[in-house]
């Protein structure tokens, strides 16, 4: 129960990664908000987990300015902000257009960055922030370079960010998964289902552990990073990837 008493806001907390940090919060006596765009899926978890659902956009500035407002309202002061929003998409270097690129880093960079300053006013000092980045950021994947780019931004964010809030024991880390059987794997615009399939079969042939990591596995390390157990640990980036960025 490390989290009984505490007040925890996931940002993109519907489905995936985000879904099962939420179980595992809720399990862990955490008073809980969650957000997405899918009224649908932030039901489910809703119902699964006694959160507070939000539809909302990270992309949209207001949008996070105007959920983390109403959060507030509803528990209080935060403990702690999972920010885990993203979205995916691949493309050669040759082919990357204007609005891939910034489509992607609308989501995975900016709306992630002015989700947690909007956070700031509502966090309580001592408190917590953990950013979903990707082990993309520091890998040179062929096709992968407007997603790694944006998540590689995200990282020199949670960084400075961990830096600069040090005066109020705000703690900012980053867990970054490798390939990870969540929903995004197959919203990834231009590729068809034979194409995701042998993306995926790639991905594991990558992995030294040989197979694709369950989004449980990713969210126990930020409910670790998030809890007094990390009390020395900021600035960090995790990587939760069956060994391929440490092997």
């Amino acid at each position: 129960m490390r989290f009984d008493g505490k007040n925890v806001a996931i940002l993109g907390g519907n489905s995936g990664i985000g879904r099962a940090a939420a179980i595992g919060f809720a399990a862990e006596g955490a008073r809980l908000a969650i957000t997405g765009r899918d009224a649908g899926t932030l039901e489910q978890v809703a119902a699964a987990t006694g959160a507070l659902a939000i539809r909302s956009d990270i992309a949209s500035i207001a949008d996070s300015q105007a959920t983390l407002r109403t959060v507030r309202e509803a528990l209080g002061p935060l403990d702690v902000l999972f920010v885990n929003a993203g979205t995916g998409g691949f493309a050669p270097v040759a082919e990357v257009t204007p609005e891939l690129w910034d489509g992607l880093h609308q989501v995975n960079l900016r709306g992630c960055f002015f989700a947690c300053q909007a956070a700031l006013p509502h966090l309580r000092d001592g408190g917590s922030i953990v950013v979903t980045g990707s082990i993309g950021s520091v890998l040179a994947v062929p096709g992968n370079v407007a997603y790694a780019s944006a998540k590689a931004g995200l990282r020199a964010v949670v960084r400075i960010l961990a830096t600069e809030l040090l005066p109020r024991r705000i703690r900012v880390n980053m867990v970054s998964p490798g390939p990870t059987e969540t929903p995004l794997l197959h919203r990834n615009p231009g590729l068809s289902a034979d194409q995701v399939d042998g993306l995926r079969q790639q991905m594991i042939a990558a992995v030294p552990m040989q197979r694709m990591g369950e989004p449980d596995e990713v969210a126990r390390a930020v409910l670790f990073l998030a809890s007094a157990e990390a009390s020395f640990i900021t600035g960090v980036d995790l990587f939760v990837d069956g060994g391929c960025v440490e092997l």
